[in-house]
């Protein structure tokens, strides 16, 4: 019996291996997009601070929220792939138990922070004026079920 299960334990190594390398790219991944997030909503910042008083600069400081905002939700779920992938290789249910909690919480991080940049984006209008936000014809809406019918319905 120990020549079946000798190769059956070297694949099943091989496959832990495998994905704990993937998990690794997976959340190296991630946090390569908080850091280019950081840097990019750091040049924007750097430009809003310049023109803090000029009007028509537009989103300001709510604009470095959002992009920064925007990053954290992406790299939020790829690290939240890396842990689904680690409760495959999980060896207790201790460890199975503490990435559950974990997923759970950057979950609930990721939910809020993508509820949080709907709301701000819909106060702040694209070219600056919060009064105008959302009431514009022309400012950019998310596609869903509904729009693309009223699109199929109006005539082009």
């Amino acid at each position: 019996m120990d020549g079946q299960t000798a190769p059956f334990e070297m694949a099943e190594a091989t496959v832990q291996q495998a994905v704990q390398w993937l998990r690794l790219a997976i959340e190296t991944t991630g946090g390569l997009i908080v850091a280019l997030g950081v840097v990019i909503s750091l040049v924007a910042f750097v430009k809003a601070f310049w023109h803090r008083h000029d009007r028509a600069y537009g989103e300001g400081y709510n604009g470095v929220r959002l992009t920064l905002a925007r990053y954290l939700a992406l790299a939020l779920e790829f690290q939240l792939g890396a842990d689904i992938l680690s409760t495959a290789i999980a060896p207790t249910w201790t460890a199975i138990g503490k990435l559950g909690a974990i997923a759970v919480i950057r979950t609930a991080l990721n939910y809020f922070l993508g509820r949080e940049m709907r709301d701000e984006a819909g106060r702040v209008d694209p070219r600056g004026d919060p009064a105008e936000a959302g009431t514009r014809a022309d400012a950019p809406r998310a596609p869903g079920p509904q729009r693309d019918v009223a699109q199929a319905r109006s005539p082009a």
